[in-house]
């Protein structure tokens, strides 16, 4: 069984992480900015605000996993988050040296392409806020790819990830949007989370970034 920390686990997708996780018999500790207000099952909750290294470094520290399912809100949110924070983990991971652990990170859909040389992100008429949303994940993925000191993984999720049951079921590609026959991109949150505690419990993707869809 792994120790994993989960930056965070307030929110819906970490929640459902750390959920999974401990069904699993794994040992998980949500880092928190607001410890008081956590309202998640890990019984070791402890403070950590992914934007400062010292923090990323404390609570990294012992564990054998890292994961990173932050959210900025809107699109200005993501644009001060998810850049910025890829930078941060990465510097407090290498705080530890040989004795960090693995990262994985929440991405976006965003840089999937739908064909070749054709991104989500091209789709005509998306609003400016989603565009913030994708292009701030993109720019996360393109400073991962830059590191090769750091075990990382990237998992995008679905074009649409929402609430729903868990069937334990996903496919899985590189950087290509998974589909459906009719075309469609779609993963419930707790699915999501099987696909990422499936790369805790089995890493096939150091230094990639895969997707997973239904």
């Amino acid at each position: 069984m792994a120790g994993i920390a989960v930056f965070g686990a307030n929110g819906a997708i970490g929640r459902c992480i750390v959920t999974e996780a401990l069904a699993r018999g794994h040992t998980v500790t949500a880092a928190v900015r607001d410890p008081d207000r956590y309202q998640g099952l890990s019984p070791a909750v402890v403070r950590g605000d992914v934007l400062r290294t010292e923090d990323v470094t404390r609570v990294a520290a012992g564990q054998d996993v890292l994961v990173s399912a932050v959210g900025g809100g809107d699109g200005p949110g993501h644009v001060r988050l998810i850049a910025p924070a890829a930078r941060s983990l990465v510097e407090g991971l290498r705080a530890l040296g040989g004795a960090a652990p693995r990262l994985i990170a929440v991405g976006g859909a965003g840089s999937l392409e739908t064909a070749p040389g054709v991104r989500v992100w091209d789709t005509p008429g998306l609003a400016e806020p989603v565009l913030q949303i994708m292009h701030a994940h993109g720019d996360a993925l393109a400073y991962y790819r830059a590191v090769p000191d750091v075990r990382w993984t990237v998992l995008s999720p679905a074009a649409t990830i929402a609430p729903g049951g868990r069937t334990g079921t996903y496919r899985t590609d590189a950087d290509r949007l998974v589909v459906d026959a009719e075309g469609r991109s779609f993963i419930t949150v707790p699915d999501f989370a099987v696909a990422v505690v499936d790369e805790i419990e089995q890493p096939r993707h150091l230094g990639e970034r895969f997707t997973c869809a239904r």
